[in-house]
């Protein structure tokens, strides 16, 4: 007590979810490594074009194929571009397309969960039949379908432009690119978050708190919005940590294939895909897109099992 005022210790003031789900999640190491590892990628997709040593598209065919050195820690490739700088750059294409595919199909996944979970009814019955039936059908045939159907005619749209507006940011392969490779992937994203935030809403729905917002006469959009969604927010934290790491390699192994982000444009999946070709001659090509995709995958899994713990009440000491 100073000057007549009461000093809590810090031990002793109130907590709160947050806080105590933080508290958690810094006494668990192989979250936090996982944390570093997400925030170095962050880091390197927001400044990648000032990391890199050399210009991504660069080409030395005097320099073609050359091992691991101290000019070029990762080699190069058969163009005699630096891969450690194609890395880093596609850290950037990996990045984007992670976030981007997770906050549309987030967004879809929250407000087509929410609205059938707390209404019901035929709107319920129906979302869960088309969220069966998205689910049901093969991924990879989605998207191949997907591109197929389309990148003619966006390509024949975006010629068309350009030749009207002799922009040249329409001659630019790469938009069609991520836009077939952003539509598709939230396409097949989607139904697992709303079948989770049903599940959750379905649970709180009829809460005695939920009960006496109703008998003060609240609309349902208040009710939903403040009283049921934020109690609901723990399990879709979790999903969303997940679902990060899964587009990423969703991504990867779409331009593995050659359907999605497609040359010159760096991708760690188009990396892996020309490197597989030359393995046994020249590992490294193939060894350093795999190495950091693999190294980032398992730091997603460890931050999304460390928030599981930290948010999980049944965790609780």
């Amino acid at each position: 007590m100073t000057g007549g005022t009461i000093i809590t210790p810090p031990e002793d003031r109130p907590s709160s979810l947050w806080r105590d789900a933080w508290r958690r999640l810094r006494r668990n190491r192989l979250a936090v490594a996982g944390l570093v590892v997400l925030a170095v990628l962050v880091f390197v997709a927001a400044f990648g074009p000032w990391l890199t040593p050399y210009d991504f598209l660069s080409q030395n065919l005097d320099a073609r194929n050359l091992p691991p050195s101290l000019g070029h820690p990762f080699g190069t490739d058969d163009l005699g571009r630096d891969v450690l700088s194609r890395v880093i750059y596609g850290a950037r294409t990996a990045f984007l397309v992670a976030v981007l595919v997770t906050v549309v199909a987030v967004l879809i996944g929250v407000v087509l969960g929410a609205i059938a979970g707390f209404y019901g009814g035929r709107f319920d019955k129906a979302l869960m039949w088309v969220t069966d039936m998205t689910m049901s059908v093969p991924q990879l045939l989605l998207v191949v379908v997907i591109n197929a159907s389309l990148k003619q005619p966006i390509s024949l749209w975006m010629e068309t432009r350009y030749m009207e507006t002799l922009n040249p940011i329409y001659r630019n392969s790469a938009i069609i690119d991520f836009v077939l490779v952003f539509g598709s992937m939230a396409l097949i994203s989607w139904p697992p978050y709303a079948r989770l935030v049903r599940a959750q809403v379905l649970s709180i729905r009829n809460r005695p708190y939920v009960t006496a917002a109703r008998a003060l006469g609240l609309t349902n959009r208040i009710i939903l919005t403040r009283y049921v969604m934020p109690n609901a927010v723990g399990p879709l934290i979790v999903a969303i940590s997940a679902g990060l790491g899964t587009a990423m390699v969703l991504e990867s192994a779409f331009s593995f294939l050659g359907i999605g982000v497609n040359p010159p444009t760096p991708s760690w999946g188009n990396m892996i895909s020309d490197g597989l070709r030359v393995w046994t001659n020249y590992p490294h090509l193939l060894l350093a897109p795999a190495a950091v995709l693999a190294v980032v995958t398992v730091a997603f899994n460890f931050l999304g099992d460390g928030l599981n713990d930290a948010l999980n009440p049944k965790g609780q000491k």
